[in-house]
């Protein structure tokens, strides 16, 4: 049988509101040394915010990240992928969206994990250099 998205997924949510700053994003992925968390309400994912989005289109356009909304940066158009689909239907959805993670969530929309091309490239293959770099320590 062929390996599930709930096999490699992370079920460690980090996450934020739409209403709330860039900056609470920002120190959210400095204290989980991640580089992206899920906008979400009532757990409904809503949006995803990486660090790219805030160097991009807050600090180079010039926008005060303490009074900028989460929702006015944020990627809304979210795809996602569902714990029981085959691992095969992540990497297409990376593939086609050009994408590095996909939320994971229930029936309800509801966010239950993340995967990231990293868990993929370290479940394929553990000793690729992807794998290597994906599992190190983040750099300070």
């Amino acid at each position: 049988m062929a390996p599930r998205i709930s096999e490699m997924m992370t079920d460690r949510l980090v996450t934020v509101g739409p209403d709330d700053p860039v900056t609470a994003a920002a120190a959210a992925m400095r204290e989980h040394d991640i580089g992206d968390v899920l906008v979400t309400e009532d757990r409904v994912v809503r949006g995803v915010i990486t660090d790219r989005d805030v160097a991009v289109r807050v600090v180079a356009s010039g926008l005060d990240p303490a009074s900028t909304a989460v929702r006015d940066i944020a990627s809304g158009q979210v795809v996602s992928v569902r714990p029981d689909e085959p691992v095969a239907s992540a990497v297409k959805k990376m593939r086609e969206h050009a994408v590095r993670r996909l939320p994971v969530v229930d029936d309800d929309g509801r966010a239950v994990g993340v995967i990231t091309i990293g868990d993929l490239a370290s479940y394929d293959d553990p000793d690729s250099a992807l794998s290597d770099v994906s599992t190190a320590t983040p750099n300070e």
